[in-house]
C-alpha cells in the first residue's frame, strides 16, 4: 500500500501489461484497475508455479492468453445461500480490501461479485474486517459473494456461520470453496470483467475474454 501514491498510473494505462498476484498484491491490483481501467489478474506468483501445483501455471497461461471467456467450476465448495448473480468480478485478500476502503484507489463494489481470501486470521479478526466492510457500505451493493481459501484461519464451519450472519438481509448468493488464495491451488481470475455466478452449480462464467 505504501507504493500506491507514488505510481505513475498514466504510464501504465498507455503501456498495458499483465499484472498478476495475490495476498498483499491485492492493493496493486485494485489500484491499477481503479486508476487505469485495465483488467488485472488475481493469481499465483512465481513460487506458486512449481511442479507441486502445475495446474496453477496451466490455468494462468490460459487466463492471460485465451481469447475465449473463462469458466471456473469449484464443485468442492458449499452453497450457503442459493441463487444466481451478475456483475463485475472483484476480489482479493480481505485485509487489503478493508484497508483500501476510503482511499481513492478502491474501485466501487456496487453490483459486483466479490470473492475474498485470507491467511492466518482468528475468527474475531475476520468478524472485525467483515463488519468494517458492512458498516462502510461496501457489502450493501454486492450481487454475490464467494469465499476462497482461508488458510490457517479458524475452522471453516465458524467462518461460514459468520459470513451467513454478516450477509443476512442482503439476499445475495453466497458460496464457498473457490480455489484462490494461499493454498496449494490458486487459480488465476481476471478482475473487473462482467461475470455470472451460479451458486447452485458453483460456477463462475466470464462474459468476455480477459485479453485482446
Amino acid at each position: 500500500m505504501r507504493l500506491l501514491g507514488d505510481i505513475n498510473y498514466e504510464i501504465i494505462k498507455e503501456n498495458p501489461k499483465i499484472f498478476v498476484g495475490y495476498s498483499d498484491i491485492t492493493a496493486l491490483l485494485m489500484a491499477i484497475l481503479k486508476m487505469t481501467g485495465l483488467i488485472t489478474f488475481h493469481g499465483p506468483m512465481v513460487r506458486g508455479l512449481t511442479t507441486r501445483n502445475q495446474g496453477n501455471w496451466e490455468n494462468l497461461l490460459h487466463a492471460i492468453s485465451s481469447t475465449e471467456p473463462l469458466k471456473v467450476s469449484f464443485l468442492e465448495g458449499t452453497t450457503l445461500v442459493e441463487g444466481k448473480a451478475d456483475g463485475k468480478l472483484m476480489g482479493g485478500n480481505l485485509s487489503m480490501l478493508c484497508h483500501l476502503v476510503g482511499t481513492s484507489y478502491f474501485p466501487s463494489l456496487d453490483g459486483c461479485i466479490l470473492f475474498v481470501e485470507e491467511k492466518g486470521e482468528a475468527l474475531y479478526r475476520l468478524d472485525r474486517m467483515l463488519n468494517h466492510l458492512r458498516l462502510s457500505g461496501q457489502l450493501a451493493g454486492l450481487s454475490g459473494l464467494i469465499l476462497g481459501g482461508f488458510e490457517d484461519c479458524t475452522d471453516m464451519p465458524a467462518i461460514k456461520d459468520l459470513m451467513v450472519d454478516i450477509l443476512s438481509g442482503l439476499d445475495i448468493p453466497l458460496v464457498t470453496g473457490l480455489p484462490v488464495g494461499h493454498g496449494l491451488k490458486n487459480l488465476a481470475l481476471p478482475l473487473g470483467l462482467p461475470a455470472k455466478l451460479d451458486a447452485d452449480s458453483k460456477t463462475i462464467s466470464l462474459s468476455e475474454a480477459a485479453v485482446i
